[in-house]
């Protein structure tokens, strides 16, 4: 039978590899069920929940008190301003979802009706979806191994042969097309490799978004992320390391772009004590009151929330350190990774495995998830263009997410 230590979270010393009745090792599925149990214990496991410890209801509740829940109110200028203290980007514009934040962030870096935005196809479909709101076109690009991002060389070659420079913008040289702006996507909260994507983007003429839905507390050479390119954006939703329910933010260091973006994602309506006057399209995307009362308070708790992710990460670390054929997805030379989901990498000769764990782990009781379609397989996506994702197809073969909650550890102890 197996032998497990008497408390979750902590690995006895001999631990080895288990072995059934009969003395033949467990298949690669109970041998990973049972690195899961030595860390979080025989319960059953989410993969993410939120966690409220702090002053959650304390705010809210001076929230509802004031009864400026909506648009108005002192915790959306308050949140804005703890971002940008955390992040250290000098701008904050909270909004209501990632999704929103990523398309205002595409339109104010110039991205126009036909043009094309460079994007990984091993990505959430939001990505894509924020492309298109624009009028854009996603053009999708291969993924590497180190950092589930976007692979800055492999791009570098692609452009090489297959755009031109005209009059400074980079042309796709099959479609004609412009090709506006880069938007990397900091894959379950690992940084991708900064360098390499912004000397690309410099190099042809790229606006660079960072999609950094993902990646709050994350830190890139001692930078955090989603303050490299010309914006940034983040995601507050339910399953994040943080939440505010719905809602996320752009960062910029441009006072001008922070201030056109607060004016678009406020219906574009010009100040006046009581007239309704808006002077272009602007958008519905303002984040109510009610939801950065929430914001604030975990955020207050975000660095305790970061230490418990990392703590989490070396237990898994040191249990599935005896299990062959798989890996545990670590963070980046250099970089400080949040931890946000909890990866498994499998060896590329056990990628036929994927599914049978999936469904293993589910029916012990551990939810474990693997990682999205490809882009360019969903129905809306599948003739766009897009360069040789050998990488993105073999990764997305071999990815899954185990329990990533902050609280796991405590919780099952």
């Amino acid at each position: 039978m197996v032998h497990e230590p008497s408390k979750p979270g902590q690995l006895q010393i001999g631990y080895i590899q288990p072995v059934n009745d009969l003395g033949t090792p467990f298949t690669l599925a109970d041998q990973v069920i049972d690195a899961l149990r030595v860390v979080i214990g025989q319960k059953s496991a989410v993969l993410h929940e939120p966690s409220f410890n702090g002053n959650e209801w304390l705010y809210l509740k001076e929230c509802l008190d004031s009864t400026f829940v909506s648009s108005v109110g002192k915790f959306v200028d308050r949140f804005e301003a703890d971002l940008a203290a955390f992040t250290g980007a000098k701008h904050a514009v909270a909004v209501v979802n990632g999704t929103a934040a990523l398309h205002i962030a595409l339109k104010l870096a110039g991205v126009n009706t036909d043009d094309e935005v460079l994007i990984p196809a091993l990505t959430f479909v939001a990505t894509a979806n924020a492309v298109t709101y624009c009028g854009a076109i996603p053009h999708f690009v291969d993924s590497e191994e180190n950092t589930l991002g976007v692979d800055a060389v492999e791009l570098r070659d692609y452009l090489k042969h297959h755009t031109e420079q005209r009059a400074g913008q980079c042309v796709n040289s099959t479609t004609g097309k412009i090709i506006r702006a880069l938007v990397p996507m900091h894959t379950f909260g690992h940084p991708v490799d900064l360098d390499g994507v912004m000397a690309v983007a410099d190099d042809f003429n790229l606006a660079l978004v960072e999609d950094a839905a993902e990646s709050l507390g994350s830190y890139y050479h001692g930078r955090h992320t989603g303050t490299f390119g010309l914006m940034g954006t983040l995601s507050f939703n339910g399953n994040k390391t943080i939440t505010t329910g719905g809602g996320g933010a752009i960062l910029t260091d441009d006072a001008e772009l922070a201030r056109h973006a607060k004016h678009l994602t406020t219906t574009a309506k010009l100040p006046h004590p009581w007239e309704y006057r808006h002077d272009e399209i602007g958008y519905n995307y303002r984040m109510p009151n009610i939801n950065a009362a929430l914001g604030c308070a975990q955020l207050e708790q975000l660095p305790v929330m970061l230490r418990a992710k990392r703590e989490l990460f070396q237990c898994y670390q040191a249990a599935f350190d005896t299990v062959s054929g798989v890996r545990l997805m670590e963070e980046p030379a250099e970089c400080q990774s949040n931890y946000w989901l909890q990866t498994l990498v499998l060896d590329s000769n056990n990628a036929d495995q994927r599914d049978i764990l999936l469904q293993a782990t589910n029916d012990a009781g551990f939810m474990t998830r693997p990682a999205w379609i490809l882009m360019h397989e969903l129905v809306p996506f599948r003739e766009c263009p897009r360069m040789d994702l050998a990488g993105a197809q073999s990764l997305v073969q071999r990815l899954i997410n185990i329990p990533s909650s902050s609280t796991l550890l405590q919780v099952q102890s």
